[in-house]
This record gives structure tokens, sequence and C-alpha cells, in this order.
């Protein structure tokens, strides 16, 4: 079919239109018939893309199953998906079905609810697939608004701050990818990020000047290519987000419901990870060159802050919330090693996360179900009254840690190796990752689910129902097939990741450091 993408993408807009149009009260029925048609909707274009995923030939390094039709302005509504994207794609369509379930208990605005989380979906997969930069700003930039909702409407007692909080930031954030882009279109007269066959003419692999400028009398290094992407870095910071632009994320995570923190911390903020190897490295080597070292420094700042941050807070959430941040900047280090290894590690890492960072926030949303607190002081002894919970959490845990065995240990080790060839230093600050996630996270373990079950509110707390093994069984499934068979993520984008490391490579030992020489004007 020669629009499965759009297919895929519009499904859950679709579905949010026909609950928007057709369905009628606020009764028990109707409630139940939204949560029915979002579930089949986000399941439809899951079972889609698999036909992508069955049709996508890794050997061809690139874009597939495209999509091109004139749009507006002269800009093009282009779709398209690569090794690279494609993982992306699959790990947004699978997680949304449980995303849906995961909040099956909601019964305030359900339909609303429910429209707000398959826009969201449709964002997010056509984040993913855009090949022209102003579709993708506008996929990116909408995510924002259903997320603002679900977290200002459905979320708990301080939803409106961490809402405004949460838009505030990654809107101000965005405002420099589109400054950039505004620029860049100045400069090429084109948004066509993949161009024509084998990507000539597209801007991905347009080589923008990097000659030193001067501002006001000030030397930039890198000249053009710099500011673009410290323009693109900003945004894409923010979304991740790296220390020092972090803060929103706990306060949007504590205050978010269950569905929200899990679509959160499992898909969008991977947005910031593809953004920053869909654009940063293939379009700004040289510049990756001269700036790349202080990302990665900052990732490291981040990993052992945001970790330490984590081993005194006092609310579950915000444990895993700190962990969230402080794995995404080992993804970042990989992302910047770009090394064949590191990259690739980064990708397995990005999906192992979306898996174990998804099923910890649901581990959370079972018992706030049943006690109605996050405080871990509130909990002790669960594993007495709550056996296979214990279990379960017990798997993520250990996967969030790293335990051979698990897709997140396969991704962490490929991302250091990547490292270790370029920086030891960071490889070695990096490691520590491994301790202190450890540190962080067997100690919440111990004190929510270990020890005397003494308090009389939880001596009556059920154990897991049928609707929560079923989330939880494909997501350990996975954790442990892909950690014991990694090859099935990097098989997948191998190729296309070899591409961009050669031409990051290429770009880069061609650079001249006596270019950056230029008079003062």
């Amino acid at each position: 079919m020669d629009n499965l993408l759009s297919i895929i993408t519009f499904i859950p807009a679709v579905a949010a239109l026909v609950l928007a149009v057709f369905l009628r009260g606020n009764d028990a029925a109707a409630q139940r018939n939204a949560k029915y048609v979002a579930l089949l909707a986000t399941t439809a274009s899951f079972l889609i893309s698999l036909f992508v995923l069955a049709g996508f030939d890794p050997s061809n390094t690139g874009f597939q199953f495209l999509e091109n039709y004139r749009w507006i302005l002269g800009f093009h509504y282009k779709m398209g998906i690569d090794g690279i994207s494609i993982s992306f794609v699959m790990l947004t369509s699978f997680m949304m079905p449980f995303v849906i379930l995961a909040c099956w208990n909601v019964e305030y605005r359900v339909k609303e609810y429910m429209m707000a989380f398959l826009i969201l979906e449709t964002l997010m997969l056509g984040t993913f697939m855009s090949l022209d930069l102003v579709l993708f700003y506008l996929f990116f930039e909408g995510g924002l608004i259903p997320m603002f909702l679900i977290i200002g409407i459905w979320g708990g007692q301080d939803r409106v701050y961490a809402a405004f909080k949460f838009f505030l930031y990654t809107f101000a954030g965005s405002i420099f990818m589109l400054v950039a882009i505004i620029a860049i279109y100045h400069m090429t007269g084109t948004t066509d990020m993949a161009g024509g066959a084998n990507g000539a003419g597209g801007l991905l692999t347009h080589r923008f000047p990097y000659q030193t400028i001067h501002i006001w009398g000030i030397p930039i290094k890198g000249g053009v290519q710099t500011l673009l992407w410290i323009s693109f870095f900003i945004s894409f910071a923010v979304k991740m987000p790296l220390w020092p632009l972090h803060t929103w994320l706990p306060a949007a995570h504590v205050e978010a419901p269950t569905a929200g923190s899990i679509v959160l911390a499992a898909i969008l903020l991977k947005i910031a990870d593809y953004g920053f190897l869909r654009f940063t490295l293939p379009m700004f080597p040289e510049a990756t060159t001269i700036v790349g070292p202080i990302a990665m420094a900052l990732a490291v700042i981040a990993i052992i802050y945001t970790s330490l941050v984590a081993l005194v807070q006092e609310d579950v959430k915000k444990v895993i919330a700190y962990s969230s941040v402080a794995h995404m900047a080992v993804v970042l280090v990989g992302i910047f090693s770009a090394t064949q290894q590191g990259i690739q590690g980064g990708i397995l890492m990005v999906v192992a996360h979306g898996f174990s960072s998804g099923a910890l926030f649901l581990c959370v949303g079972v018992i706030y179900d049943r006690m109605h607190t996050r405080q871990i002081d509130a909990f002790g002894g669960l594993v007495n009254r709550m056996p296979r919970y214990a279990l379960v959490f017990m798997f993520f845990v250990m996967a969030n840690v790293g335990l051979p065995g698990t897709a997140n240990f396969a991704g962490e080790f490929l991302i250091l190796v990547g490292a270790f060839q370029v920086n030891t230093w960071v490889a070695m600050f990096a490691t520590t990752s491994v301790v202190l996630a450890a540190a962080y996270s067997l100690w919440l373990y111990r004190r929510v689910v270990f020890g005397q079950l003494i308090k009389e509110s939880l001596k009556t707390i059920t154990d897991m129902n049928a609707r929560e093994k079923l989330i939880f069984a494909p997501l350990v499934a996975l954790t442990l097939l892909f950690g014991f068979y990694p090859s099935l993520v990097t098989d997948l984008v191998g190729p296309s990741v070899a591409d961009l490391v050669n031409d990051v490579t290429a770009a880069q030992a061609a650079f001249d450091p006596g270019a950056l020489i230029a008079p003062a004007q």
C-alpha cells in the first residue's frame, strides 16, 4: 500500500474524531465504548505497523515506504522511514495499546481522555516519520498540547503548575529550532530532509558552512553550523531533558496520571534522541566535532547528579523520573560517541528503557490505585500480600539497573564500548550510572516491597488483577528477548547506523581546523 505510513499515523486521529462526533453521553456504557474504540485504534495501528516491519529491508540504508505530496507554500507532506526511525515507530505503536489499558479505571471525562492519547499517538508517529522540516516541527510541537491537557486535567493536586511548567519549558526550547528551520530555509531554499534518489539534494546530506564568523566581534568557531547545532541541541536537550534543563520532568511525572507518565517516559522523551540522530549528527558533523564534547560533559554531569538526587527522594515516581533523566543521558553519550557500537547501543537502550520505564511507572500505578499515595514510607512488606507484583517489580528494577540478560544491559554495554573508543574519561564516569542505578533502585525496592507488613492499611491490599498481568507479560517477554538476542534490534538498525557513522566520520576526517580561522568582519 502506497500510503501505509499515513494509515498507521492517522488511524488514532480518525478514532479520536469518531469519538468526538458520534459518542454521546457520559454513562458507564459510553465510557466503556470510548475505551474500546481507543484500544481498537491503537491496536490496529500497531498491527499495521507489523506489515511495515515485515516489508522493511534493513540492507537498504535509504528511506523506504516514501510518501511525497505537494502541501502548502511550497512545502511537502513527505513521510518515510529508515533503519533508525523504524525502531522509534515500532516502540510507539507497540506501547500505546498498553497505555490505553493502563488508564482503564479512569472515570472522569473518559471520552476526552481517550481522545487526548489518540491524538498524541498520531503526533508522535508523525514526528518519527516526517521527512520535511516544517512537517516535523508541526508534529513535534503539536504533541505538547494533548500532553499538557493530560497532565493539567487528569493529573494530581499540583497538576496545573506541572502542566504549565512542562509546556513553557518545552515550548521555549522548541523556539530555537523554529528559528533554525527558518534560517535553513533561507540558506537552502528547501525544507526537504531526504531529497531525491539516494538523498541527493536533501538537507541530511547538505554541508552547511563551518568557517568561523564574528558576531559583535566575538568569534564563533564552526560558524553557521555551530549556531544551527546549538539551536537544535537546546530544543532536544529540553525535550530529553538534559541537565540543567530537566527540572520540568519530575514535576510532570509526579502530577501526571499513570498512563501519562508511561507515555512520557517510554516515548515522548525518546523524540530528543531521535532528533539528535536525525538532525544533529548528519547535518552538522563539523559542529559536532567542535561542540559535541560539551554535550558529552553535560551528559556525564546529568548521569551522576540526577542519580544522586534520586537517592534522596521520598516519592516513588520521583525516583523513577530522575532515573529516566540519568538513563537518557547515558543514551546521549552513545549518540555523541558517533561510533557504530555507541549509536546502536543508544537505540537499543531507547527501546529497552521504553519497556522498563513504562513498566516501572505502571508498577507505581498499581499500588497508587490501591493506596492513593506514592510516598515510600507508606509502604513496606508488600511481598507478603502481593507476591506476583513483587516479582514483576523486581524484574523491572533489575532491568533498570542493567542486569545481564535484559535489553538494558545490552544497550548500556554497547554504549560504553562506543564511548571508550572516543574518550576514556567520559566512558569511566558514564559507567558510574550502573553503580548509582543499583543504589537507588535497590534502595527503593527494599523499602517498598521487603520488610515486615506492619501497616494496617496494607494488610488488605490485593495482588495484581488479570488486566495488569496482561500489560506486564509482553513487556517482560520483550525485555528478556532483546536482552538475549539484541541482534533483533541491532541488525535492523545496523546498516543505517553504519551509513550515518561513515558519513559523519568522512565529514569530520575532511574537517580542516585551519578553515576555522577567518578575519574579523
